[in-house]
């Protein structure tokens, strides 16, 4: 009888080939990987550690607030100024003091009030008897980390000196003008509930900060961290548990890396988009201006920088857009009624573009 069964044996014996065929394929093709590491053409590594440690720092007192402690250090690197809202006693003032203090400069601290003129913050000539001349003493705003406490609280007249000076970083008094060090960035805190007694900024001051930071209460688990380490420290001044760990010849290298940091032509095209749509949006009376799409390009770049990466990718530019456009959007009266948020629109905005790849 004829056995017309397969040949198991020659079967195996030809797929142990096949197999080692493939696998011989296998090694010379490579192989995707989720670990795939650039080599970037930009050294950030120095960059990347320094912010690390900035955060390291802060760490030991602010709990949470991640983003918001990252978007500092993302206008420190583009030079740019922020507003941060929130209500009392969420640590917006010891943030942006404990900050400050992480970097190798000078910090002045002021507190805006309604009666505050604009030689308080900028400085007056003082008539010197022995020389009979007039000297100019420096205000306060001559300083590195500015924070203003509560900036709506000071009469137009005084806000517009300060945002004179943030803008065009000098101050001329009796015809001499005095160029601002560097770094020189302002944090200003105001108040969103108490209106009593305030001035509001107007949309032309507003558009001088690069950033909008909202700020809110901390999680449960934040909270209960925060009560811990409060009784932690028996008594010990928050200032004191925090190092420098940036000198300001550290900084200004690390900003000429980030202008080096590589932008396609797409993102370019992205942003375009998403701020050219705030312009003509239905749920929006105001729309972002260049300064906005600049503003983006700038933040986003940093973002890509202290990742480590040496280009921007679409992500870096979402996480930009909310603060950059918190203040630089005004949304319809119909909208605000609602109860929309400027942030709702905006991520609608970025939802309704299509992603470059």
């Amino acid at each position: 009888m004829e056995n017309n069964e397969p040949n198991t044996n020659e079967q195996s014996s030809e797929e142990v080939s096949k197999d080692q065929e493939a696998a011989t394929q296998n090694e010379q093709t490579p192989q995707p990987t989720n670990d795939i590491n650039f080599d970037n053409r930009i050294p950030l590594e120095d960059l990347k550690n320094a912010v690390d440690a900035i955060k390291s720092e802060l760490a030991k007192v602010i709990i949470g607030q991640h983003d918001f402690i990252e978007l500092l250090i993302v206008s420190l690197l583009v030079d740019g100024h922020v507003l941060i809202e929130g209500v009392p006693g969420i640590a917006k003032t010891i943030t942006a003091k404990l900050f400050a203090k992480t970097l190798k400069t000078e910090f002045s601290r002021i507190q805006f009030t309604p009666d505050l003129m604009p030689s308080d913050i900028l400085g007056t000539s003082v008539f010197n008897a022995k020389s009979t001349e007039f000297e100019f003493k420096k205000g306060p705003i001559f300083s590195n980390i500015i924070l203003i406490d509560e900036i709506n609280r000071a009469p137009a007249k005084t806000q517009a000196a300060m945002f004179e000076t943030m803008e065009e970083r000098q101050v001329t008094m009796d015809g001499v003008t005095y160029t601002m060090a560097t770094p020189f960035m302002v944090l200003a805190t105001q108040n969103p509930i108490e209106q009593e007694g305030t001035y509001a900024l107007p949309e032309a001051q507003l558009d001088r900060f690069l950033f909008k930071i909202k700020v809110d209460y901390p999680s449960i688990e934040d909270e209960i961290k925060i009560i811990k380490t409060h009784h932690e420290r028996k008594g010990s001044k928050p200032q004191e548990l925090i190092n420098e760990v940036m000198t300001p010849a550290k900084l200004i290298a690390f900003k000429a890396k980030i202008q080096d940091v590589i932008v396609e032509e797409k993102i370019i095209k992205y942003i375009a988009d998403i701020i050219t749509k705030t312009r003509n949006h239905p749920h929006l009376y105001l729309g972002g201006s260049p300064r906005a799409s600049i503003a983006t390009l700038n933040a986003a770049k940093a973002m890509a920088a202290i990742q480590g990466r040496d280009f921007v990718i679409p992500e870096d530019v979402k996480r930009a857009l909310v603060p950059v456009l918190n203040h630089r959007v005004i949304l319809t009266p119909e909208r605000e009624m609602e109860g929309m948020t400027t942030e709702s629109v905006v991520k609608m905005i970025v939802e309704s573009v299509e992603i470059p790849r």
